[in-house]
């Protein structure tokens, strides 16, 4: 079973996607890891390689084709990404959310930043995002239909998700 976790910055799809793999024993690829160890070899900011990647469509293509592959030469494995839902063919796939606030106080707090500058580069982010998406692929990333289930992490801690998560994927049959 392929399962694809998807959601913006700070909504915890990380934590659940580690959570999942574990619990299932399943590999874990995670295209906002490929895509911070990208910013880092690079001695960016996640903003400014955003901005980067804005004007370089070869960083999202090699990020999603590498995601994809990956994902697709394997049976159980666990995607987590902003675009794994969209990549990953025959995926169970899940979109976590939480409102603004909840995901800028998370990263904040992990990246020992105040809240107004990650309110900031945060929105800048996912406007870089929303923008080279839907110009590469044609998504509209706030498109939440082709999601089999969908939760709001300020609601549930990411245990209760993963648990969830795992106990549904089960059951699933499309």
């Amino acid at each position: 079973m392929r399962i694809a976790i998807s959601g913006p910055p700070g909504s915890g799809t990380t934590t659940v996607a580690r959570l999942v793999s574990e619990k299932l024993g399943y590999e874990l690829i995670s295209a906002g890891e490929i895509f911070r160890r990208m910013a880092r070899e690079r001695g960016c900011t996640l903003e400014e390689f955003s901005r980067i990647a804005d004007e370089n469509e070869e960083i999202d293509v090699y990020i999603d084709r590498t995601q994809k592959e990956l994902a697709e030469s394997r049976e159980n494995v666990v995607v987590e990404g902003r675009l794994s839902a969209w990549m990953v063919e025959r995926a169970f796939k899940v979109y976590i959310f939480a409102p603004e606030d909840v995901r800028v106080e998370r990263i904040a707090k992990r990246e020992g930043k105040s809240v107004e500058q990650v309110r900031e580069e945060t929105r800048k982010r996912e406007e870089y995002e929303r923008r080279r998406y839907a110009k590469y692929y044609g998504i509209n990333v706030d498109d939440w239909s082709i999601y089999h289930l969908i939760f709001n992490s300020a609601c549930f801690d990411a245990e209760t998700i993963a648990e969830i998560i795992v106990e549904a994927s089960k059951k699933f049959r499309c």
